[in-house]
């Protein structure tokens, strides 16, 4: 059989993994008015995933769940152990948070972000205690996530005061597919 392999752009990011071993025994912050989260139940659609993905990881090269088949992500949201919450305004979703509970009884807090008008409002903390809150609601043993240089850079100072603590950095080489047309910083491209 002859494999073809697809255009790739190269990108080298620093991996960071961080874990939280107990709740915040801070009070949270509250969310500003006129926000409201909403866990998206029984589960999210493949399209309305798709949605959410892109315009939330675009500018941060979230490429891998862009590769995945209808079929394949259809079954990753299918799964009872996954969840998706959406944070909403009044003209509709700015933000989206995926808890992982697949490991249990640690939690992975697998993707969190605002889409691009969410930025700057001072949004991000409060959904981020959101995500936090959610978990340890749920009696987990433990919460981690994981960030990269190529996200948003105030997400790594963000989780650390949030009260996640670093475990490791690694660096990671990445084969983004160009197919994808994501904008890839100059800084990141090997």
């Amino acid at each position: 059989m002859i494999r073809l392999v697809e255009p790739t752009t190269r990108v080298a990011v620093e991996v960071t993994f961080l874990r939280m071993d107990e709740a915040p025994k801070e009070r949270a912050p509250a969310l500003p008015p006129g926000l409201e989260v909403e866990r998206l139940f029984p589960r999210c659609s493949v399209p309305h995933y798709r949605h959410l993905y892109a315009e939330v990881g675009n500018d941060y090269v979230w490429w891998l769940r862009r590769t995945l088949t209808d079929r394949e992500l259809d079954q990753i949201l299918d799964d009872r152990a996954i969840s998706i919450s959406v944070l909403r305004d009044a003209e509709g979703e700015i933000g989206f948070y995926e808890l992982d509970r697949r490991s249990w009884p640690v939690i992975n807090l697998a993707y969190f972000g605002l889409m691009g008008r969410g930025i700057g409002l001072g949004v991000g903390m409060p959904f981020l205690h959101h995500a936090i809150a959610t978990a340890w609601g749920e009696n987990c043993a433990a919460l981690t996530v994981n960030t990269c240089t190529a996200d948003h850079p105030r997400a790594l100072p963000n989780y650390v005061r949030a009260g996640f603590r670093k475990l490791r950095t690694v660096r990671e080489e990445w084969p983004v597919p160009d197919r994808l047309g994501l904008p890839i910083p100059d800084r990141l491209k090997i």
